[in-house]
């Protein structure tokens, strides 16, 4: 009956190759889900300070993903489909609510996740990547599927009020109607399938760092604290030198370790670069 607390050590888990660390976010538009989409968006408000931090430095380089799958083409007809899928079955995703007769559809997902890839984009064309972070942020707040604002203009005003050109971003969306691939989506289909180290992403959501898959919390301190294990020794960005972040593991009972007194010397090894 006892409580054990277990510390989880990120810093040998995670290559460190160089200045800068690579991370990658695979999430989902979709606010219908419970408690899955909940943590996906409430992770995204609690972050967005340090990620647009790190990312106007220059420390990081983020990519937002999302999740589609085609649709069989026997089936690119049935009312499954139909309701899920853009562009004639090949880019799908599940009903918000489970009910196809109520509420958005699948395809109202797909096409909300291409427009934030789209955001994206744009974004950085002009130099801007961070500003998706915004975006997800209001877009979540001001456009909600239950007061029924999940929609194209709901989004737009978004879009405009962050700066950003939504015929640019309407052009990258295209056409969901036509019967021809999406270049973004299918770039996206591709990018599930695992490279390397990584592994194929199937569940949401899954964040990717230095092409690592993390199997941590999905809260602010535990994904900072594995993003700043990524840089190496000494290039750590302020942000990462804060007192929540560093873990001193010699501060009590020096941390377990072998200690000689008289000459004041251990085997013991903080964290703290200074």
């Amino acid at each position: 009956g006892h409580m054990v607390n277990v510390n989880l050590d990120w810093r040998e888990s995670l290559p460190h190759p160089d200045e800068r660390v690579e991370y990658e976010f695979w999430t989902n538009s979709n606010d219908e889900c419970g408690p899955k989409c909940d943590s996906q968006i409430d992770f995204v408000k609690s972050f967005k300070g340090p990620a647009q931090i790190l990312e106007k430095k220059g420390y990081t380089q983020f990519t937002p993903h999302y999740i589609t799958w085609y649709c069989p083409e026997a089936f690119t007809l049935s009312k499954q489909c139909k309701s899920q899928c853009i562009n004639h079955g090949r880019y799908c995703a599940p009903d918000p609510e489970q009910d196809f007769s109520k509420g958005y559809d699948g395809k109202d997902v797909v096409v909300q996740n291409l427009r934030q890839v789209c955001v994206y984009k744009v974004a950085k064309e002009n130099k801007k990547p961070w500003l998706w972070w915004d975006y997800v942020t209001d877009f979540a707040i001001r456009c909600p599927m239950k007061e029924k604002k999940y929609t194209k203009e709901c989004a737009d005003g978004v879009i405009k009020s962050l700066g950003l050109d939504h015929k640019a971003i309407d052009k990258c969306i295209g056409d969901p109607n036509a019967d021809e691939e999406n270049h973004v989506l299918k770039a996206e289909q591709d990018a599930q399938i695992g490279k390397g180290a990584r592994g194929d992403v199937t569940i949401l959501p899954t964040l990717v760092i230095n092409n690592r898959q993390y199997r941590g919390k999905l809260d602010k301190g535990a994904v900072l604290k594995a993003l700043c294990a990524g840089f190496q020794e000494t290039t750590e960005p302020a942000v990462c030198l804060s007192e929540d972040i560093q873990t001193n593991e010699c501060l009590e009972n020096n941390g377990g370790c072998w200690h000689d007194k008289a000459a004041n010397i251990s085997a013991c090894k903080g964290y703290f670069p200074w």
